[in-house]
């Protein structure tokens, strides 16, 4: 079951990034199209400074794998990646689709559902 987790909603348009540790759930809402891949990282650091995340293999990453817009897909891909080589974090994937709405109740409902995947990512995108 997953517990704490780091889910990336980056798909172009409306992007979150969620944080739930102890209970607690967070959301950042991302900046501009232009400047948010850029800034991905530094709000991921500083959502896991601000509220002491501990990155061990019991936190799970979910990224939003499309479909949407090419570059955001692939940078919240390759930040969960690279995150999940250098903490052992675990992966997990969703579609679009399947998040009606992003908050804590709709999310825990995505997991329960079991629509999440951790086998290898494909992303879907769209031109």
């Amino acid at each position: 079951m997953i517990k704490d987790f780091l889910i990336l909603n980056c798909i172009g348009k409306d992007d979150k990034v969620g944080l739930r540790i102890d209970n607690n759930f967070y959301i950042h809402e991302c900046g501009q199209k232009s400047i948010k891949n850029d800034q991905l990282v530094t709000s991921i650091l500083n959502l896991i400074k601000k509220y002491k995340v501990n990155l061990n293999n019991k936190f799970s990453i979910i990224v939003n794998c499309g479909p949407g817009s090419f570059s955001s897909i692939r940078t919240s891909l390759s930040v969960a990646k690279g995150m999940k080589i250098s903490k052992n974090i675990n992966l997990y994937s969703f579609k679009n689709s399947d998040l009606r709405q992003f908050d804590l109740i709709n999310i825990e409902l995505l997991i329960a559902k079991g629509v999440i995947q951790n086998k290898l990512i494909k992303p879907i995108y769209i031109s």
